[in-house]
């Protein structure tokens, strides 16, 4: 087969870094045998209803906040991660980010 498919698209896939990280994560976890994928899309769909948003792959904000709220509550389901981690881990990722200089990577410290 000779190769068919473009390797550039018109746009971005994702419009946020930290969707591209957050659905790269999300895979990662799947593929490591975390939650089955069909599992994961119910929930998902559950959020999306909840919060009454009904958007394609390519959604904003709002719809990447929705699938971090999935992942979260998962996660804290399973046992992996309590809602109190979680909070502590974004608020040490939110000071990370803000006291890192535009343009650098960000990083975590450990304490």
């Amino acid at each position: 087969m000779s190769g068919c498919m473009s390797h550039s698209a018109p746009e971005p896939a994702f419009a946020e870094p930290w969707h591209a990280q957050l659905f790269a994560v999300t895979v990662a976890l799947n593929e490591a045998g975390q939650f089955d994928w069909p599992d994961w899309a119910v929930r998902f769909s559950q959020t999306l209803k909840r919060h009454g948003l009904d958007r394609e792959l390519n959604g904003g904000n709002d719809y990447f906040f929705a699938w971090l709220e999935t992942l979260e509550a998962l996660l804290e389901e399973q046992g992996a991660a309590s809602s109190n981690e979680v909070v502590e881990l974004r608020v040490a990722w939110e000071d990370a980010y803000l006291s890192t200089p535009h343009g650098q990577p960000v990083q975590l410290n450990g304490e």
